[in-house]
């Protein structure tokens, strides 16, 4: 079973850019699709991005998708969402799963720890 490592957050002016990893042990990774998701204090975890196992495939939040990056590197059992031009409303703590791709994503492993992620001036 997937084991899952978020790095990566930490606080960060609006307008700013972040790298998050994620990282995973176990010797299954690129048989998985990996999505990356979102949580604040009080609401729902919420869908971010998506890659297919082999990355011919992303997804991106709607809302998202004009300032967020999904990607992977199969031979380092790591998935990456890059985030720029960083607002408030992106404050959360973010969090990578295994995914079977498509919505509504559903999440096929125990979450990690996260890393969170504050936007503030």
């Amino acid at each position: 079973q997937l084991q899952l490592v978020e790095s990566g957050g930490g606080l960060v002016q609006p307008g700013g850019s972040l790298r998050l990893t994620c990282a995973t042990s176990g010797r299954t990774f690129s048989r998985y699709a990996m999505g990356w998701f979102r949580q604040t204090p009080g609401k729902e975890r919420e869908f971010v991005a998506a890659m297919s196992d082999t990355g011919d495939r992303r997804s991106v939040r709607t809302s998202l998708a004009d300032r967020f990056t999904i990607s992977r590197d199969n031979a380092r059992n790591t998935v990456y969402l890059q985030m720029n031009n960083l607002k408030s409303e992106d404050t959360a703590t973010y969090y990578c799963n295994a995914v079977t791709f498509g919505a509504p994503y559903p999440p096929l492993a125990p979450w990690g720890q996260g890393t969170l992620v504050t936007v503030s001036s």
